[in-house]
């Protein structure tokens, strides 16, 4: 067992013995679900980082700056402004204070708005979840020599069995620990490789300069190409609201996305520098070296630099560190984008409208299963993409599309309508399938990955404008709700409209 093993294990084991003592707190859907809407600042900024610095910044994002360089930021840069404006929006959610983003979808629109956009949250979040399931394969064929498949199967059944223990309680106890890691790793790696490999001056005779401009080469379409998906994902990601429900007030929702921002933007600029810097020499050495890494490998390099870190000056205990902040993110997003979608099938259709008047301890368990059943789910999904490039701007746009202009309608814009609202999700989620399948069918793709977000969000904002003109406005009592001190519940809403029915 190499020491990089036996670390990843106890780091394992320390998660999920907390997971286990949080497990037996659990009274309620409330407790599973949000937490008991009692989680501090504090914690709420930890798991908020957590989640959002996933494969995706890990694997995808750094093997992207390893080829294209800091112009691969252009996608970091969609989260920290959707972060910005979600700033002005937390403490108007979390006064609404529900569980799931169709919630309020419901709240806004219809029940089809709620069962739409179940779908969405489902497709692109098991998605999500399954590259999280291969970069722990990445982690333990790197570290144990464990094939990657073996290493996918066991990562899955540690983030299902973690997740199912005690959901959102166990969530935000262990991100706090999660996301000091993550930060802490990179913070320390980026120095310590950058003047080992020679600074400045290794930069210049062996990195080209393109790789540090604005635009890396590209133009402005491809900027925004990669820049929408992110943004949009960001505005309507449902575990960022469900963690905004979570808190226990207003203010502390509000504070924590300031501190979320910074470390956002400081540890994904880390991660792309470090990628940088250490792809430049481990792609440089003789391709028959174990140390070298191709550029279709380009996706492990954070991975690499921590296994064989000491070639590059960072010393045992940083590749250490690095490893497990690996683990760290890898576990933190897996855990939180399966507990969302098993909340949404769990409130927004059974206890919606299968079984209204399940007990919370059938409710705990039925949400229990969809998260095994998800699990498995997005182990399969796995083998439906290519990279996990590609699986990252699929499930951006699926949400970015499909939910977002909806759901920000819903705050911002009053005269958006039901119809409109409808329309919007029916319409971002249909093109980014269409589009998808079609890629897959065919060798050349019919729109670039990184571009799908452009036809299925252009359409899905201009659906959502023309159908709302072309329909009457909803009555006061549809969108006064989200703009008033008090907000309404959708339970008193649904009681209320049966009320005036009848």
């Amino acid at each position: 067992m190499t020491i990089f093993f036996a670390v990843v294990l106890l780091y394992l084991g320390l998660l999920m013995g907390i997971s286990v003592v949080k497990s037996r707190l659990i009274k309620n859907q409330e407790d599973f679900m949000v937490a008991g809407r009692s989680v501090p600042t504090y914690k709420l900024v930890g798991t908020l980082l957590c989640t959002w610095i996933g494969s995706g910044s890990l694997l995808a994002g750094a093997g992207f700056a390893a080829r294209v360089g800091l112009s691969e930021l252009w996608m970091a840069a969609g989260a920290w402004v959707g972060i910005v404006i979600v700033f002005f929006l937390a403490a108007k959610v979390r006064r609404i204070a529900q569980y799931t983003v169709p919630d309020i979808l419901e709240l806004r629109y219809n029940k089809w708005a709620r069962i739409l956009g179940t779908i969405v949250i489902v497709i692109a979040y098991t998605t999500i979840v399954g590259y999280q399931f291969r970069g722990g394969g990445f982690v333990l064929e790197l570290v144990a020599g464990i094939p990657e498949w073996q290493g996918v199967l066991l990562t899955a059944g540690f983030i299902i069995t973690f997740t199912a223990f005690a959901g959102m309680l166990s969530i935000v106890s262990v991100d706090i620990i999660n996301g000091a890691v993550i930060t802490l790793a990179v913070i320390i790696a980026v120095p310590l490789i950058y003047v080992n490999l020679g600074g400045a001056e290794y930069i210049s005779a062996n990195i080209d300069p393109e790789m540090f401009s604005v635009m890396g080469g590209h133009n402005w379409i491809w900027a925004m190409g990669v820049f929408f998906p992110t943004f949009l994902l960001l505005l309507g990601e449902s575990n960022m609201y469900q963690k905004f429900f979570s808190a226990k007030n207003e203010k502390s929702a509000k504070t924590a996305v300031m501190w979320w921002v910074v470390g956002t933007i400081v540890v994904e600029t880390a991660i792309a520098s470090l990628a940088i810097l250490a792809f430049s020499h481990f792609n440089m050495l003789d391709p028959s070296s174990a140390m070298h890494l191709a550029t279709e490998n380009s996706e492990r390099i954070i991975l690499h630099a921590a296994r064989f870190g000491t070639e590059i000056g960072l010393p045992l205990f940083g590749g250490l560190l690095l490893i497990c902040a690996a683990v760290a993110i890898i576990t933190s997003t897996g855990n939180s984008f399966l507990l969302a979608p098993s909340t949404n099938i769990t409130r927004d259709i059974y206890q919606r409208f299968v079984n209204p008047d399940a007990s919370e301890q059938r409710i705990v368990l039925f949400q229990r299963l969809m998260v095994l059943v998800l699990g498995v789910a997005a182990w399969l999904l796995l083998t439906q993409f290519r990279t996990i490039l590609d699986m990252a701007f699929t499930a951006y746009t699926m949400v970015g599309a499909g939910l977002t202009p909806a759901l920000l309608a819903a705050f911002l814009w009053k005269r958006v309508t039901t119809a409109g609202g409808v329309a919007s999700i029916a319409t971002g989620m249909g093109v980014t399938l269409i589009i998808t399948v079609i890629n897959a069918v065919f060798e050349e793709p019919l729109v670039p990955t990184t571009h799908i977000v452009l036809p299925a969000a252009g359409l899905s904002v201009i659906v959502l404008i023309v159908v709302s003109l072309l329909t009457p406005p909803d009555p006061k009592e549809k969108w006064g709700r989200f703009y008033e001190e008090e907000a309404v519940t959708l339970d008193e809403a649904i009681k209320s409209e049966s009320d005036t029915s009848s």
